[in-house]
């Protein structure tokens, strides 16, 4: 494609749609939820002994009582049927990824020969849409695949167009988890009671904890037309060639830039279309590499995060085409630049209104909050492999330990002022029981929010309070203040994988913390004695997941080995963590996944790695013989005529002269063609053997180790070319095309 019909395309892109986004006249506040089954909408629809239930089981955990459903569909049915709806689904997130849903109209027959609009409690609450086709790791056999998906009342129903979709979990005929919901509200649920029966330690008042999520979307955008011309961008989510653009993202000045008109526009009424569904989307701006922008909601309950986001990254791409845009949520759609992370900003709240990760005004406070930063080190210690496994994907590989994001050892960075604290609490000098408490609690108790003062001689415009921590990118999982900011998930997962992970292992450490303090007591300890005694071995023990320093450095990768954190870089090998003893004894013991469910996810996991990889290596196959190679052999024959050209015009000594460059051209145009072609015939050679294994474990092994490798070798060649050939002859969109909304 030449150059003045490339930016045609763009052009025509720009005029695709206005740019004068519809906002509704009512402020935010008013039309936030307008199309979820809210409290406040059961209450107008709902019998008030039904809504009274229906809360009970939304706020308390309460067991939905079968004999209400039938009112809550009634209720469901008026309203959605207000609004214009005409089907409804059940919408549940299998292990793709993504998430399904298949529709139904409110249609029966009437006995009469008409039809009547009906809504069963029975079809609300359970439905059987088979889903078949599904990857489930050998759990089902096509001959036996009947599955359920179930609602999940806690997350509240919305509407989609037409459609009322109903949140719901995806279980095999079995019993066994088809998706990431259930394992997801198994874990919440093991957390929330762990956290409690610590919490009453502390606070008396304290009946529950709740998980709270806040994560950070980043995406890139991209113009439609340019998308189109790209057959990897458009089968695989990113660029398998591509010569980095002269100016990127080196001058910082996208960054917190002023936002293009263009995305302003889509980001309001992606904005709009949140708030309606109840997502309460807050921050937007543009992030480090050029077209590359991020959104972040307030925080949530877990759950219920992770279902917005999920349907938040549906709606991005249906927004996105409404300005001429599509939305690249793979997490490194394009080399040499920053890559987009999912940061999940993770806490735990009691129900007193007390943040447990956050500092308290006296010790005793502030003894909790070391409690629950001590034992989440803990969790992330023990599972520092699992917690790796669950945020690996091939995608995410190629993001991981670059251009800002974190690198692939979890390690947790906590700042010099709680470090200085933990080690000066598991030093305690020697002495009587009473003193080291004493010593304790004034430690505890010097651990304040600071001010930052600025201005000129002393004096300021603002009293500043500082966070007790700064910040490290290359952190996977860092402390903030008042949370954990997990760094390391990819832009394109479901959240509910790293939250799983996460939160069962957090239970499995405060249930430990409780078993060994509880056994303290028994003994004949004080409780805070005893409390103080079991964080003192805590944190000598996971001292090693500490890490303030520089992620990027070899020096780190050799100092993560000896400390037996793990550095494994092979994305098919850190998924066995699944399966090791520890994370199936884990998960077991918090009845979050049984052994067969972790088998099961690990086939998948393998299986979608070499599906994914696999088409990559066909898509490349593809581009390099049938865009690169007849282009540049295109451009060797120019050169090649204009050589002959010179050679009968002028003189022999001076035709070498002239021709000199050329013909070097010429020859390396032969040389990496020839490299290319051999390459290619090597990547299917790779593929058709790592095809023929059997083991989809192997099989996935054998896909990094030899298929990975020549796909790099091959883009290395096809990227020499593009400079190499003349820009108007080159058929794909380059990276300085791509990167710049106009």
């Amino acid at each position: 494609m030449a150059n003045n019909l490339r930016f045609q395309v763009v052009e025509e892109a720009f005029k695709k749609r206005a740019l004068d986004v519809k906002v509704p006249s009512e402020r935010p506040s008013e039309y936030f939820g307008k199309y979820v089954f809210t409290k406040q909408k059961m209450y107008k629809y709902l019998p008030a002994e039904v809504y009274n239930k229906m809360v009970d089981v939304i706020d308390n955990g309460a067991r939905l009582d079968r004999s209400i459903a039938d009112a809550v569909a009634a209720g469901m049915k008026q309203w959605a049927m207000e609004m214009g709806v005409t089907h409804y689904t059940h919408w549940f997130q299998p292990l793709t990824e993504g998430t399904a849903e298949k529709h139904d109209a409110f249609v029966e027959h009437d006995g009469k020969g008409g039809m009547l609009e009906t809504f069963s409690g029975k079809l609300l609450v359970q439905q059987e849409p088979d889903a078949s086709s599904f990857p489930n790791g050998g759990i089902r056999n096509t001959f036996e695949a009947r599955g359920y998906s179930a609602w999940d009342p806690t997350s509240p129903v919305f509407i989609m167009a037409d459609t009322l979709c109903i949140p719901t979990i995806f279980i095999a005929y079995t019993g066994e988890a088809l998706d990431y919901k259930a394992p997801l509200l198994r874990a919440l649920h093991a957390v929330g009671k762990a956290a409690t029966d610590v919490c009453q330690y502390f606070y008396d008042d304290v009946a529950k904890v709740q998980v709270n999520l806040g994560w950070e979307q980043e995406y890139f955008l991209v113009d439609e037309g340019l998308y189109s011309a790209r057959p990897d961008l458009l089968m695989t989510g990113r660029t398998l060639m591509g010569h980095e653009s002269a100016k990127n993202q080196q001058m910082d000045d996208h960054y917190f830039g002023t936002i293009p008109d263009r995305v302003q526009a889509f980001m309001k009424e992606l904005e709009i279309q949140a708030l309606e569904l109840a997502i309460p989307v807050k921050t937007r701006h543009n992030e480090v590499a050029p077209n590359q922008f991020e959104l972040a909601p307030i925080f949530e309950e877990c759950n219920l995060a992770v279902d917005h986001n999920m349907l938040l990254m549906s709606l991005m791409k249906k927004v996105a085409r409404n300005h001429g845009f599509r939305v690249l949520l793979h997490e490194k759609p394009f080399d040499g630049i920053n890559g987009s992370g999912k940061h999940n900003n993770w806490s735990l709240s009691a129900d007193n209104g007390v943040l447990l990760h956050a500092p308290g005004k006296t010790p005793e406070e502030n003894l909790r909050f070391v409690t629950f930063i001590v034992e989440t080190l803990m969790a992330v210690y023990k599972h520092n492999g699992l917690l790796k496994a669950s945020i690996m994907s091939a995608t995410n590989a190629h993001r991981l330990g670059g251009n800002e994001a974190p690198p692939a050892i979890i390690s947790s960075f906590l700042g010099t002022q709680l470090t200085e604290l933990l080690e000066s609490l598991s030093t305690l000098p020697k002495g009587e029981e009473g003193s080291d408490i004493d010593y304790c609690m004034a430690k505890l108790g010097q651990y304040t929010p600071r001010s930052l003062w600025r201005g000129a001689g002393g004096d300021a415009f603002v009293d500043l309070i500082v966070d007790n921590t700064d910040r490290n990118r290359t952190s996977p999982f860092a402390f903030t203040g008042n949370r954990f900011e997990f760094r390391a998930p990819g832009s394109s997962v479901n959240c509910a994988s790293a939250m799983i992970a996460l939160n069962a292992a957090m239970a499995e450490a405060l249930n430990s913390f409780k078993e060994r303090v509880d056994a303290k007591i028994e003994a004949g300890k004080g409780k805070m004695s005893a409390i103080l005694e079991v964080l003192r071995d805590d944190i000598k023990t996971c001292k090693p997941v500490r890490f303030d320093g520089n992620g990027y450095s070899d020096e780190w990768v050799e100092e993560a080995a000896r400390r037996g954190l793990d550095v494994e870089k092979s994305c098919p090998v850190i998924f066995e963590h699944y399966l090791d003893e520890s994370s199936v004894a884990m998960f077991e013991s918090t009845k979050v996944m049984t052994r067969k469910e972790l088998e099961a996810r690990n086939e998948v996991k393998w299986e979608m790695y070499v599906k994914t990889v696999q088409i990559e290596a066909r898509v490349l196959g593809d581009l390099a013989m049938n865009h690169i190679i007849p282009v540049a052999t295109h451009y060797q024959s120019q050169l090649i005529k204009n050589v002959q050209g010179v050679k009968e015009v002028f003189p022999v000594e001076r035709a070498q002269r002239l021709s000199a460059r050329n013909m070097k051209l010429i020859e390396e145009i032969a040389e990496r063609t020839e490299k290319i072609e051999q390459l290619v015939e090597e990547l299917t050679d790779a593929r058709r053997v790592a095809n023929r294994i059997e083991s989809i474990h192997e099989r996935a092994i054998e896909y990094h180790d030899t298929v990975c490798p020549k796909m790099e070798d091959i883009r290395y060649q096809t990227d020499k070319l593009e400079m190499i050939v003349e820009d108007g002859l080159w058929t794909l969109p380059k990276y300085r095309e791509l990167l710049f909304i106009r």
